[in-house]
């Protein structure tokens, strides 16, 4: 973990893994005052995790545009350049975006035949399965955006016919552009049509691996204050 860099006075691998950890520590001596302060955070998360669903489905229509559009076109002889490209982003973003809701859902494989052995084992064995899944999830989750940042950073650009308007590429640049320079940075956009930047699909299966990871750490915390998982509804039909 060398290439860890401190953020604010301490490595980045402690932010990820030693202090959420810790915190799962702590949740086994005081259950009853963090159940107090968690619930609200927990009724957030639990509508970030269905927000993210929706976008996951609204992706997944955005796939069924696409490929009728290129029917279309077919039939009537009509360039449309792009659309596999844009639907192969589409389909990757709905992956990655349902992550976290399915799996909040039970929708997620579970092989559960060693939990079922006693009632005190399987608690243990649970805490332990999702711990590792938590800390797993977030190791890929971590990488994901270092994915973005060096994509970004060689302004690696796609290989396909797919092309997007510049203005696009500058809007989604914003949120790492210094806030005095969002007036510059706009005003500079213009409609030309670029190669899409690598980074922009990338978004995607960075923003679902943290979210993911965000709702592997919740569950475990959740598990050891409650005294049970809250996915209880496995998707086994």
């Amino acid at each position: 973990m060398r290439d860890w860099s401190p953020v604010l006075g301490l490595p980045l691998w402690v932010w990820l893994f030693v202090l959420p950890s810790l915190f799962g520590l702590l949740c086994f001596f005081a259950k009853e005052p963090l159940t107090r302060r968690l619930r609200p955070i927990w009724r957030v998360l639990d509508g970030l995790y269905f927000a993210s669903g929706v976008v996951a489905a609204f992706f997944m229509c955005t796939i069924l545009l696409l490929i009728v559009a290129q029917m279309i076109a077919r039939w009537t002889n009509v360039a449309l350049p792009g659309t596999t490209e844009f639907a192969g982003y589409a389909m990757a973003a709905t992956s990655f975006f349902a992550l976290s809701h399915a799996m909040t859902r039970g929708a997620h494989i579970r092989v559960s035949i060693i939990l079922n052995w006693n009632r005190y084992t399987s608690r243990w064995l649970d805490i332990f399965a999702v711990f590792g899944s938590a800390v797993i999830a977030t190791y890929f989750a971590r990488y994901a955006i270092k994915t973005n940042a060096f994509s970004e950073m060689l302004n690696d650009r796609t290989q396909g016919q797919d092309q997007i308007p510049e203005w696009v590429v500058t809007l989604l640049s914003l949120p790492a552009t210094p806030l005095g320079d969002w007036g510059s940075a706009i005003g500079k956009a213009t409609s030309t049509l670029v190669y899409t930047p690598v980074w922009i699909p990338q978004l995607a299966m960075s923003i679902g691996a943290t979210l993911l990871a965000i709702a592997l750490w919740d569950t475990l915390y959740r598990t050891i204050i409650t005294g049970k998982n809250p996915i209880v509804s496995e998707a086994v039909e």
